[in-house]
């Protein structure tokens, strides 16, 4: 094992415990993996190599692309913008529906990386005029060193710098990403308890305390909640969902219920039906959250952003783009309510 030492890659964890026998007890997630001596934890990023915890993903890029902040769903985070975003490879959950199971159910390989320094990535997001920088595609958690070398070069270039997460990173980690230079986060909600429970093998509890440890930091904050028929799509785990919202997130967050497409182990199960979008939504409207949105309904009347005071139509949006901002100074035109959106660019990148 020692070998692959030599690699770019590889470099010694952030956020572990040595323990006896030269075992070590990661604690980057809520897993916080047990991992004897030459021994992988859950996500198979982190070895143990002579009783140190190592991860084996720092600057692998298995993904890159230029992408609209709406894209991650960001409809609050300066809205038009675009993020370079990266992932790698694996994940700490096991999905059966994941979208990018090519990179996130592959184990990485440190003598076939591809390595990008933090000082070339945050250079290629500068001259490509992007605003920031987004960790997403597979779980950003798994570049959590990574993320902390470049999160203050990002900010040096004035550029914001976002997570797309499923919100299991330990409250520590959470914590330095944000003294590090996190901005924004996405958290995944996949439902209540049991479906997290069984087919994510985790627990939710810890999601939604992340949630809550996220807003007390003062990072901005934006769930989503994928709509699977046969999964969550029940009108009782729909209302768990938006209850749990309610008490961590806090009615003024944003919350995005997205369209299913079928994809890995769900290659069988047909797309989200747009009508239980439609019902999750006056649930969760009635329920009290004040900005609700659907996803991967390119053209719905509910991706548009609407004043919560008055109704007014502020921001008319088809799919990633957004063809008319009404807002004023952050303010609704007609009732001149103050709207929870970061709407300027504040790192003067504006295109």
């Amino acid at each position: 094992m020692e070998k692959i030492l030599g690699y770019r890659c590889v470099r010694e964890g952030r956020l572990y415990q040595k323990m006896g026998d030269n075992g070590v007890k990661c604690l980057l997630c809520h897993r916080a993996c047990f991992i004897k001596e030459n021994g992988h934890g859950f996500c198979r990023t982190r070895t143990n190599i002579g009783g140190k915890l190592y991860t084996l993903v720092y600057g692998d890029i298995s993904s890159l692309s230029l992408n609209p902040i709406e894209k991650k769903p960001f409809y609050h985070f300066f809205p038009g913008s675009e993020a370079l975003t990266i992932g790698t490879w694996s994940c700490n959950f096991i999905c059966p529906w994941c979208q990018n199971f090519s990179i996130s159910r592959v184990y990485p390989k440190p003598q076939s990386s591809n390595y990008i320094s933090p000082e070339d990535l945050v250079e290629r997001a500068y001259s490509l005029r992007s605003q920031g920088t987004s960790f997403s595609f597979n779980e950003p958690t798994l570049l959590f060193e990574y993320a902390l070398d470049v999160f203050p070069l990002a900010h040096k270039k004035k550029l914001y710098n976002t997570y797309v997460s499923n919100g299991y990173m330990s409250d520590k980690a959470l914590i330095y990403l944000k003294e590090f230079g996190l901005d924004a986060i996405k958290f995944d909600i996949k439902g209540d308890l049991e479906v997290v429970r069984r087919y994510c093998d985790a627990d939710l509890g810890h999601i939604w305390g992340n949630v809550k440890l996220a807003k007390r930091l003062g990072l901005h904050v934006e769930l989503v909640n994928l709509i699977i028929p046969t999964v969550n799509d029940g009108e009782d785990i729909i209302k768990d969902v938006v209850e749990g919202f309610l008490k961590y997130a806090g009615e003024m967050t944003p919350l995005h219920f997205t369209r299913f497409f079928p994809s890995y182990k769900m290659s069988d199960v047909k797309p989200t039906p747009v009508s239980t979008l439609e019902k999750a939504y006056e649930i969760a409207k009635k329920m009290g959250i004040k900005y609700v949105y659907l996803g991967n309904v390119p053209g719905h009347r509910y991706e548009n952003t609407y004043c919560h005071n008055c109704g007014k139509l502020l921001l008319e949006r088809s799919g990633f783009a957004i063809f008319k901002n009404r807002l004023s100074d952050g303010r609704c035109p007609n009732c001149n309510t103050k709207v929870p959106i970061i709407e300027y660019l504040p790192f003067d990148q504006a295109k």
